[in-house]
C-alpha cells in the first residue's frame, strides 16, 4: 500500500519492480526494503495498523451504502469483485477477504507481494496477490465492482494517467474509494514533523509534502478522469487516546474520498 517517497535506489534490490508509467520506482524501492515488517504492529507500519479499524469501517460503510448490502452480515462483500491497490503486506485485503469479497491485491514491489502471500496463506485466505500495476490490469481489460486506492495517488508519477488507469478498472457505475493526505500546515506539521522525525512512526522521507493533494485537486481529478466524486471524510487522530475516528468535517490532514464511475 501505499505511499512514498525516496531515498533509495532506482532499482528495487529485493526483487523486480512491476512496470507502469505512474510507478515511482524510488518509492518502491523504499517501501520494499522494510516489506517484511508488514505485519509488525510495532514496526514501521505501525501507524497502519492503528489506523486500519478506521479504515476498514469507512470501506464498510461506504460499500453497503453503495451497493445496498446488510450493515449487519457476517459476509457483506459476498458476490462482490474488489481490488486493492498498493496493498502492501494484506492489511486491507485480508479484512475485506474476509467480510466475502473477492479480493485481487496488486502492488508494485515483488517483495511486497511475496509477504502477502505467506501471510494469506498462514490466515487460510484465499487472495488473488500479484505484482503488477493499475495500468497493466487496464490493459489487460480487468474490471471490479469496487477499487480501494488507500494511501497511494501521493506516492504515483502521474496523477492524472493513474487516475485513468483506475477508472477503467471499475465497472460503470462501479466505486472507488480513496484515502490520502491533505496539503496543508497541519499535515506537514503532524505527518511529516510529528509522524517521521519526531514519534518515528515512519521512516523519514516516506512522504513528500509538496505531493499531497487537497480534496478539491483529488474531486477536480477524479472528474476529469470519469467519475463522479463523492464528499470527503476525515481520518482524525487523536494523541491523547492513540485512537482514530471518522469526521465529516476535518480533512486537514488524513482524509477518504468515494468517488462512482460514470
Amino acid at each position: 500500500m501505499s505511499t512514498e517517497n525516496n531515498s533509495g535506489s532506482k532499482q528495487a534490490t529485493t526483487g523486480r519492480m512491476a512496470e507502469g508509467v505512474t510507478v515511482n520506482e524510488d518509492e518502491v524501492a523504499f517501501f520494499a526494503r522494510i516489506a517484511d515488517q508488514w505485519w509488525d504492529e510495532n514496526g514501521p507500519f505501525r501507524p497502519l495498523h492503528l489506523l486500519n479499524p478506521t479504515r476498514l469501517a469507512y470501506i464498510r460503510a461506504a460499500i453497503n451504502a453503495h451497493t445496498g448490502t446488510s450493515e449487519t452480515s457476517l459476509k457483506p462483500f459476498e458476490g462482490i469483485r474488489i481490488l486493492d491497490i498498493g496493498c502492501g503486506g494484506g492489511l486491507l485485503s485480508e479484512p475485506l477477504c474476509r467480510l466475502g469479497a473477492s479480493v485481487t491485491g496488486v502492488d508494485a514491489s515483488e517483495r511486497n507481494i511475496e509477504v502477502a502471500k505467506i501471510h494469506a496463506t498462514r490466515m487460510g485466505l484465499t487472495i488473488d496477490y500479484r505484482n503488477t500495476t493499475a495500468e497493466a490490469l487496464a490493459e489487460a481489460g480487468e474490471q471490479f465492482d469496487v477499487v480501494v486506492n488507500m494511501e497511494v495517488v501521493e506516492h504515483v508519477a502521474d496523477v492524472p494517467a493513474y487516475l485513468a488507469a483506475c477508472r477503467a478498472l471499475v465497472k460503470p457505475g462501479g466505486l472507488m474509494l480513496m484515502s490520502t493526505l491533505n496539503r496543508t500546515a497541519r499535515s506537514f506539521i503532524f505527518a511529516i514533523v510529528g509522524a517521521e522525525y519526531v514519534l518515528r512512526w515512519l521512516p523519514i522521507g516516506a512522504h513528500d509534502w509538496n505531493k499531497f493533494l487537497t480534496p478539491r485537486e483529488l474531486a477536480d481529478a477524479l472528474k476529469t478522469a470519469g467519475f463522479t466524486p463523492e464528499a470527503p471524510t476525515g481520518f482524525v487522530f487523536n494523541p491523547l487516546t492513540g485512537n482514530w475516528k471518522l469526521s465529516d468535517r476535518d480533512v486537514a490532514v488524513n482524509y477518504a474520498m468515494g468517488a462512482v464511475a460514470a
